[in-house]
């Protein structure tokens, strides 16, 4: 709010961000959220250089429409299987989220890990809370500006190491190593390596909490997923209150005072900078760096831990608590289901597809010596590994002949469309139309099999 000449009062609708400087903490919480920066980054930088069979493990290849996924393959006829994926990823949302708030935004997204390291490099270029709050307020000198230069070189350096493994996902990361060292770099790679570096830089740089306050929409419909027996970060106020100051000894229920000491410790370790004794906000990420923190003070005050803690609404007022209520055993159950049908699917799917196509210009031919023929094309998709000779047959009509006897090459990954021409005698024709069963089987491989259903049309009165 401001005033003008004229003294007329201006507000602004929005307000200033005021930087946030997040003090260091340790202990429980701060351990588990270490441990799964530790593992989430070591899958994300390290999966794309382990080889398998030659090939990356992990490696999404565009041009030639293969997604490798350890020893799966996939095409874009799998397209299936990415939507299930998506709803297991909802499902599990879910669950977490009834079970205990927002743990996948403490702990598993990756505006939290990577802003995590960021903290960590300002910490380490720039010090303490107190000591990066005192270099701000510094007039700009050649000391700042070294300080400052050195953590954004680091923090760009990471960055462009963050979207040259993004783009090792898709691109062979040896041979996209040897493009960018040759300057030889394709242009859509270019622009995601350049894109996803920024947005690394930028979010969890400088970003940071707005990502989470503003631009996640996972924070607006979050508490239609909570109920009162979910597990959230709660401040004790029938214990803490009233809050005040005292020195360690004294004997502060003589005070009227609660076990709240008012250091504002809670605040300071907040990377989005809420008061936990406010409530429960939106802005709460279920980091628990304040329970970590409140429980030192309390430590040290020699007063019980559990001031601020995971707790649920029910428990907060004295009602008896249900962890394994209807909704957390639905999600279960739909989430265990849905996986495991994903996974046998996938590990029972065909490696070869056959599609018939009929030719509809006629229902049947006959020649001369009165042989019937149907015309169909055939679509072979090989989505194994390596190159396969199929052999094919067909079943449902005595004596039914094929136009294909020799085996069918098909290379790893190509489709080819072909003609067949089947023929009968009209002698072995039961009805005008008979169910037929058209099948390939691998020269070299006993379970690349596969066959489809179709139907040969003969004489209305054969």
């Amino acid at each position: 709010m401001s005033i003008d000449d004229k003294g007329s009062i201006e507000s602004s609708l929005f307000e200033k961000r005021k930087k946030l400087y997040p003090r260091e903490v340790h202990g429980l919480f701060a351990n588990l959220r270490l441990l799964g920066v530790t593992v989430l980054l070591g899958l994300y930088y390290l999966i794309p250089w382990i080889n398998f069979d030659g090939r990356q493990i992990v490696l999404f290849d565009l041009p030639e429409r293969k997604f490798y996924i350890f020893n799966w393959i996939f095409w874009p006829q799998d397209f299936i299987y990415l939507a299930l994926l998506l709803v297991c990823a909802a499902f599990a949302l879910f669950l977490f989220t009834a079970l205990a708030g927002r743990l996948w935004c403490g702990y598993a997204c990756p505006q939290t890990v990577w802003t995590e390291v960021f903290l960590w490099i300002e910490r380490k270029v720039e010090g303490t809370r107190s000591q990066q709050m005192k270099l701000d307020k510094q007039t700009n000198n050649v000391t700042k500006f070294r300080i400052k230069a050195t953590k954004h070189t680091l923090w760009i350096i990471f960055s462009l190491y963050t979207g040259f493994t993004f783009v090792g996902f898709f691109t062979p990361i040896r041979e996209l190593g040897q493009s960018i060292m040759s300057f030889n770099l394709g242009p859509w790679e270019t622009f995601w390596f350049f894109f996803y570096s920024l947005a690394t830089y930028g979010n969890a740089g400088w970003l940071r909490e707005q990502v989470c306050m503003y631009m996640c929409p996972y924070a607006r419909f979050q508490s239609a997923m909570l109920d009162k027996n979910t597990l959230v970060i709660s401040y004790d106020a029938l214990r803490g209150e009233p809050r005040g100051g005292r020195k360690k000894g004294d004997d502060y229920k003589a005070k009227q005072l609660g076990s709240c000491i008012d250091c504002s410790l809670c605040v300071q370790v907040c990377p989005t900078g809420i008061d936990i004794r406010d409530g429960l906000q939106y802005e709460c990420i279920g980091c628990a760096a304040c329970i970590d923190v409140c429980d030192s003070v309390m430590d040290k005050m020699e007063y019980p831990r559990g001031l601020v803690k995971y707790t649920t609404e029910n428990s907060l007022q004295g009602k008896p608590t249900s962890i394994l209520r209807p909704r957390i055993i639905i999600y279960t159950l739909l989430l265990i289901s849905i996986m495991s049908g994903v996974i046998y699917s996938i590990e029972t799917r065909d490696s070869v597809e056959l599609n018939i196509l009929r030719d509809r210009n006629a229902l049947y031919r006959e020649n001369f010596e009165g042989i019937i023929s149907n015309s169909y094309t055939i679509k072979v998709l090989n989505m194994d590994l390596i190159d396969h000779k199929y052999h094919l047959t067909v079943s449902g009509i005595d004596g039914i002949k094929s136009s294909l006897t020799a085996p069918i090459s098909v290379k790893s990954g190509e489709v080819i469309e072909m003609p067949l021409q089947l023929s009968v005698d009209p002698g072995n024709l039961k009805k005008a139309s008979t169910p037929i069963t058209i099948s390939l089987q691998s020269e070299n491989d006993t379970e690349a099999f596969t066959s489809s259903e179709g139907r040969f049309i003969g004489p209305l009165d054969p």
